[in-house]
């Protein structure tokens, strides 16, 4: 009985763990390794999900909130995300590469060892973001608030805020 009990203990977190790829968009949601390319998530509330080595490349989340989110190694290339809140979100060794953050807030965000290769953050709020060897080459950085949540970098801004 014992035996029982420890395996039913044992092997219940996994179960209770697994992602559903096909749960809608909403929050607290457990899409963990789940292909959501080309999907139109405009809008929608993914608060506190669960988006560990997703990809959303070339998806559209423009307007939508990902507050809170563990987004550990996502992928958000090519991807729209105009005036999205990424505010206190896990983003670390994310990828934004060519993503339009434009607009978007990004307060208190993890964004450590993040690649934000040509992506647009023109306008975004980077204040209190994490954003120690993240790869900013070539984001464009204009009129974006910076990390010390006071400096607005001008216009031209380039890979770094001037």
């Amino acid at each position: 009985m014992r035996f029982g009990l420890a395996m039913l203990v044992f092997f219940a977190p996994a179960a209770v763990l697994a992602a559903d790829c096909t749960a809608p968009a909403e929050p607290r949601v457990d899409w963990q390794r789940c292909y959501m390319d080309g999907r139109d998530l405009s809008g929608h509330a993914l608060t506190g999900a669960r988006l560990r080595e997703t990809s959303f490349q070339r998806a559209n989340l423009d307007g939508s909130d990902l507050t809170g989110v563990d987004a550990y190694r996502v992928r958000f290339v090519s991807a729209s995300m105009k005036a999205a809140r990424l505010d206190g979100g896990i983003f670390i060794e994310g990828d934004f590469t060519k993503a339009d953050l434009s607009g978007a807030s990004l307060v208190g965000a993890d964004l450590r060892r993040t690649k934000f290769f040509r992506a647009s953050l023109r306008g975004a709020d980077l204040s209190g973001a994490k954003l120690t060897t993240a790869d900013l080459l070539n984001a464009d950085l204009t009129g974006a608030r910076w990390i010390d949540g006071r400096r607005i970098c001008a216009e031209g801004s380039s890979g770094q805020c001037n």
